[in-house]
Order: structure tokens, then sequence, then C-alpha cells
């Protein structure tokens, strides 16, 4: 069995990242998760494990300037404290007329770290005067993962273009969700369904062409 873990506190972000795994479900986030999972070639038996539920686990200062960056850290660094394996994600918007703000500040934008309402508000400020036309924005999704001696294994990225509306929408999600226009749906991230946002969400992206090469060190490492 390979035993992996979920590098966030974040139990919205945790149930995405188990439901994107093969044979993966909602679950219960402060719950650990047994996966059984396979491909064509590959059958493996995962144990998903979030930070919520390890004692000891460390807080990692996001010191890094990119999210690649931040992504490798909280991965490294827990996975060598912890010596278990880490998967470990850095997401964050980037504003085209910001120069790419808020970027890796994302969760701190208005200083308070994870105070969605104030983040939001800032944003909205930010764009007061910047035109529909020219509210182009991202997604972005790095993911690492870190073998137990706190070496990196995998890395994974993937983005979702759209805009930034004028107002807030729809209560789905976290985050910028509700300010998050998709293009092709004319809807905000806060106003889609789940298994829409699952399928075209930075975090899905990444995860789709990260997993067949995680089952593969997965099964490798339990092979040895």
């Amino acid at each position: 069995m390979f035993d992996l873990v979920l590098g966030t506190h974040n139990a919205k972000k945790l149930v995405e990242l188990r439901m994107m795994l093969p044979g993966g479900s909602a679950g219960n986030a402060s719950q650990p998760e047994l996966v059984q999972t396979s491909t064509d070639q590959i059958a493996v038996s995962i144990r998903l494990t979030s930070l919520a539920e390890i004692s000891d686990a460390v807080e990692v200062d996001e010191t890094g300037e990119t999210f690649a960056a931040n992504a490798a850290l909280k991965a490294t660094q827990q996975a060598k404290h912890l010596g278990r394996w880490v998967l470990a994600e850095d997401s964050g918007l980037s504003v085209d007329a910001l120069d790419g703000a808020p970027g890796v500040h994302s969760a701190r934008y208005a200083g308070a770290h994870g105070d969605d309402e104030a983040n939001n508000r800032k944003l909205l400020e930010a764009l007061q005067d910047v035109p529909p036309e020219k509210r182009g924005a991202q997604f972005n999704c790095y993911l690492c993962l870190s073998d137990p001696e706190g070496q990196v294994r995998l890395t994974g990225s993937g983005i979702c273009r759209g805009r930034i509306a004028a107002e807030a929408s729809g209560g789905a999600g976290f985050g910028y969700d509700p300010l998050f226009v998709v293009r092709e749906y004319h809807r905000s991230f806060g106003e889609l369904d789940l298994t829409v946002k699952r399928a075209i969400s930075h975090r899905s992206r990444a995860l789709r062409q990260f997993i067949p090469r995680l089952l593969t060190v997965a099964n490798e490492a339990t092979d040895n």
C-alpha cells in the first residue's frame, strides 16, 4: 500500500484531490481514505491522509516567488519532517491588468490569510476602472510530489482562463470563485456545478496529467 499525505488543511481542496483519483470519492476530509485504484497497466492501493489528521505536521513558510517554488517547499519540507510521501500544491489567481497579481499572495491579498471576502473586495477595488474586455485572468495550480527523504519526484501544473466580473455571483466554491467567470459557460466558478468545475478547473487539469505518473511512482514504491 502506498501511504500518501495530501499536503493541505483545506477541506474543499482535499475533496477535489480525492475525487480525481481513480476509485476515489469525496470522502470525509477529516478521516484517512483507502483508494483501490487501477489503470490498464497499474493496480495499487493508496492510503490518503490530510495534514488535518496529522498532529505533528509542520507549518511551512511559503517564501517562494512562484507557485512552483511554494509547492516544492510545502512538499519537500513536510515530507522530510514526517518521513512520508507528500503531495502538495500551490494555487492562486493571476489578473492580466494587475501584472499577474495577486499571484502567490492570493490567499492573503488583503492582509489576513484566507479572508475571502476581504480579498474579493480588494480585487474589485483594484479593477474598478478596468473595462470588461481587459479583465482577463487565470487560475493557476502547481503540484509537487516529494519522497520521504525530501526529494522532488514529480511536478505538474494546470491553468484555467477566464475574466473577473464586476460583482460576485454564486455561493459555491471558495476564494475568488464568485468573481471568476468562465467565458465558455458565462457563469462564475461560484455558480457552476461541482461536476463541471471538476472537469475544467486549474486543479483538475493539473491532476489529470499528473495522476498517471503518480500511479507509476506509487506502484514502483510499493514493489520495492
